[in-house]
């Protein structure tokens, strides 16, 4: 038995805590089977040398199997101080052993900040004009221990000391609620320093700060300058201590960034650059004195999720000539990021890429959908030497590139297209014997990374690029399959509570750039609660629930205030947002829901996890408060909108899915109500009309209610509406519009039609949980108890899928061969696992050869219909059983 993954705050050895009380967590792996842990010690020391004595915490044998975020409880932790630690683990075979040494680093406190906030000052400061340089020349006397920078901007930042540029990070400080929450980041930087003249250089332009954002020509939003904030610590081998900070002595220009903006793109003057300016020698006579400002950094905090980082590397698959004349590149992949691109050529000649998703219906560049965003690239050559260019402050949603400009013969070899997206984990994969479904999978693992980029965006290529509430909600549990969100939704969803109006309007999207009253709709404003819920279930950590238990209960007091006697039926609403509606309407059956009847199962349904938040927390009177309340508010749906036969009063599959996953009717109706779901998709010819709303549902409920085959059937169905009708129209993301390419290959409107649109892509947690059949337990968060059953249909021959879950990797994969079921499970250690196999007797199952009865390590634990439910300890199991019973 070993121990492996030891994190703090989810981060393994991280240089910024802002909590004073870190949580540990840590992995068990051994070969032996039912290895689960007995007893933990931690131990926490200033330095390596000196972790036997845990001088800061030594928890002391604990006797508990708790190895998921272990609450620090030792001596108060200083700021910008780093910490040594381990952990000592027992397992229940009488094993022991240590985790390697590993460490963290607090975030510095607010009160120990001596740098100033500085801004250039130059006239373009308030104007959509050139980014702004930076720059401090430092003397570093004599040998260095150890160095970190702190630094953080008004706009966007990218740092370099001589020469060399600081960190892997792109896009810091990341995008935050600024006036409430602004993000530094922390880099070590002991290896770029020297002995003697060191050059401090950092560029700053508009970002999120003050750059357009949303319509109108919105901008300006957090403030109309940009600024710097900036202090390197430097410790000497003498054990004395140096700090540079962010002041008068600093100098400003600007340079060859002419224009960065996110919508717009970057525009880059070649022949403007500053030689040498990034090194010691420089010579900056000719550069303004910068102003000081006395700005308050109380609202400065560590940064808690991942930072944006680059990824896949893409080359283009084919050069094209389109009918009008066009240079296109085609990088065969729709994603966010930018192109890197070399090119030789003559001074002042001026190189023009555009982005875009698609091509139209005749193969020409198409860029109606992106609306008032330009999204393009204006580079002006230096001359007569190769050069090679990026943006840095700006991303683009993209799968072509039209070049206008580009001198000589373009060889596709000199482009390379480059992902950007925030450096989540990876951690569940799917796959099967569909390969449409196959693709439907890597299309949604595509939008979600193009649209994972610091905040979970909606469309990351025209001229909003926005944190919606409502689409965020909607994948959120389909997300922490894909990749480890935990930090992710964290920072987030603290953003969402800064956001939060005084009367618990959730604004439409956080952070919020749009009017304080555009907030409170149904189903949006539930992330409120929805996403704290879902996250404590997948990773198991009831602190995010404490976090957000305030803003869960300010979203509830809205929807109360803005009731009448229990209906939540005033108020603006999206609905059932871009649900399916047919072309020829005449008679009435658009899968039209009334948006009151949402608002009203989504008011119950946030009441229902707030009273799990305050069961989970210990808060019983907000309990019984609120189960007293949402029985009025069930009360009120069941006598405004259910007929006394039963019916709804909207008659679509978005009405009944909500009303069945949420438990709003009486058991007595719930079948009935499930027949008309399925009457109703028959009606369409087994086609689905759900919106953003009723999607994510839609095949949970089917099953749950014996209607596995219909799922099946909604899932493979490839005409329109339908999940693989994209597929089959060759989209590699998601779309925003069930048909964004009509069949006849024309366009949606233009005015909304993103393909890189993550909404729909929530059927991923069906097929992990059910085709796959790997799910958790809501009595045992984050996995620690893990459910695996697939439920074969559909035609597939085998399925498998893995999540790396905070104990380790889970995995489920079936195969159906010559009348036998082939299954392979894996559970980490520490956890386990509840299978459902389909069979009528113990004696039809056997695992490794062996009949499962003659096995001690396998309990048979249950039956459920015709299914046998094993339970498991950790290890690797295959098991054969019959298909024909």
């Amino acid at each position: 038995m070993s121990i492996g993954l030891p994190q703090v705050e989810n981060q393994t050895n991280p240089t910024s805590i802002g909590t004073k009380q870190p949580a540990f967590s840590w992995q068990l792996t051994s070969v032996k089977r039912n290895t689960a842990q007995r007893a933990y010690q931690i131990q926490v020391s200033n330095s390596e040398s000196s972790i036997d004595k845990a001088e800061v915490w030594n928890s002391g044998k604990i006797e508990s199997n708790q190895s998921v975020y272990v609450i620090y409880s030792g001596a108060p932790l200083k700021s910008s101080a780093r910490y040594y630690w381990r952990v000592h683990v027992w397992d229940n075979f009488n094993n022991s052993s240590w985790s390697p040494i590993n460490f963290w680093e607090m975030g510095i406190d607010p009160a120990d900040w001596k740098a100033s906030w500085i801004e250039s000052g130059l006239p373009s400061a308030s104007t959509n004009g050139p980014a702004s340089l930076y720059l401090k020349l430092v003397d570093v006397p004599k040998p260095i221990t150890s160095a970190r920078l702190y630094i953080t901007a008004h706009g966007l930042y990218e740092s370099n000391i001589n020469g060399q540029r600081v960190g892997t990070d792109y896009l810091t400080p990341g995008w935050t609620s600024y006036k409430n929450r602004l993000q530094y980041q922390v880099y070590e930087v002991t290896r770029l320093l020297q002995k003697g003249k060191n050059a401090i250089a950092v560029t700053v332009a508009d970002g999120w700060y003050r750059g357009h954002l949303a319509w109108e020509e919105n901008r300006n939003i957090y403030g109309d300058k940009t600024g710097l904030l900036a202090q390197l610590e430097i410790t000497y081998t003498d054990d004395t201590h140096q700090t540079i900070t962010t002041d008068a002595s600093w100098k400003t220009s600007t340079g060859p960034i002419q224009l960065a903006g996110i919508y717009n793109g970057e525009t880059y003057d070649a022949r403007l650059e500053k030689n040498g300016w990034m090194l010691p020698t420089f010579d900056a006579a000719g550069w303004r004195n910068v102003e000081v400002k006395d700005i308050l950094k109380s609202n400065l905090i560590a940064t808690e999720n991942e930072p944006i980082r680059k990824h896949e590397l893409l080359k283009p698959i084919q050069l094209i000539k389109t009918p009008t004349g066009e240079t296109i590149l085609d990088f065969g992949q729709n994603m966010v990021g930018w192109v890197k691109f070399k090119v030789t050529g003559k001074a002042g000649e001026h190189i023009v890429i555009q982005h875009a998703e698609v091509l139209d219906k005749a193969g020409n560049f198409y860029i109606d959908n992106l609306r008032a965003a330009k999204a393009t690239v204006h580079y002006f050559l230096k001359g007569n030497i190769e050069e090679v260019y990026e943006p840095r402050f700006s991303f683009f949603g993209f799968r072509y590139i039209k070049i206008q400009g580009y001198p000589g013969t373009i060889d596709p070899t000199n482009f390379q297209a480059i992902a950007l997206y925030s450096d989540m984990q990876p951690t569940g994969g799917f796959e099967s014997s569909n390969p449409l479904v196959n693709q439907l999978q890597r299309n949604i693992q595509w939008g979600q990374r193009g649209n994972f980029l610091d905040v979970p965006t909606d469309c990351p290529q025209r001229d909003e690029r926005l944190g919606w509430t409502g689409d965020a909600q909607a994948f959120s549990r389909t997300a922490a399959f894909n990749f480890d969100v935990s930090n992710f939704f964290s920072k987030w969803l603290k953003d969402l509570a800064a956001d939060q109006q005084p009367d618990g309007r959730v604004p439409f999207v956080i952070p919020n750039v749009l009017k304080p009253d555009q907030g409170g709709s149904a189903g949006w404003a539930d992330a409120a609660t929805i996403i704290p819920w879902t996250m404590y279930l997948c990773y198991g950590d009831r602190r995010i629930l404490a976090d957000q238990y305030e803003s869960m209960k300010a979203h509830v007091r809205f929807m109360e205030e803005n009731s009448n006697h229990y209906l939540w039926n005033k108020g603006f609403h999206f609905g059932d947002w871009l649900f399916y509606r047919p072309f020829d309407d005449t008679d009435g059956t658009s899968a039209v829901t009334n948006k009151y009847l949402i608002a009203q199962i989504f008011f119950s349904h946030s009441i229902h996890l707030l009273i799990k938040a305050a069961d989970v927390l210990g808060k019983k009177e907000d309990s019984e408060k609120y189960t007293a309340l949402r029985a009025k508010v069930n009360e009120a749906f069941m006598q405004e909108y259910v007929t006394p036969n039963g019916r709804l009063v909207s008659g679509t599959q978005t009405a009944y899915v909500l009303a069945l996953n949420f438990d709003m009717l009486p058991v007595a109706l719930r079948k009935q109500a499930a027949e008309n779901l399925v009457k109703n998709i028959e009606s369409y010819n087994h086609h689905l009309t759900t919106g953003f709303l009723g999607t994510p549902y839609l095949c949970h409920v089917l099953t749950r209610f014996g209607y596995l085959d219909e799922a099946y059937r909604l899932l493979l169905q490839e005409t329109y509406p339908s999940w693989l009708y994209p597929v089959k129209m060759g989209a590699t993301t998601i779309w925003e519009r069930w048909d964004g390419i009509r069949p006849d290959g024309t366009f949606q409107n233009a005015g909304m039609n993103s393909f890189n649109h993550y909404a729909y892509g929530a059927i991923g947690d069906w097929m992990y949980s059910t085709i796959a059949g790997i799910d958790l337990m809501e009595e045992t968060p984050g996995y620690q108890k893990i459910k695996i059953q697939p439920q074969l249909g559909g035609g597939f021959t085998s399925a498998k899928a893995h999540l790396l879950t905070k104990y380790g990797k889970v995995s489920s994969s079936w195969k159906a061969e010559k009348e036998k079921l082939l299954m392979e499970v894996e559970v980490p250690c520490n956890t386990t696992a509840l299978v459902s196999i389909k069979a009528t007797s113990p004696n039809e199952i056997f695992e490794s050869g062996k009949a499962i009865t003659s096995l001690k390590e396998i309990e048979v634990f249950g039956k459920s219909e015709n299914y046998l439910i094993l339970k498991i300890g950790s290890g690797k199991y295959n098991f054969v059983s019959s298909l024909n019973r």
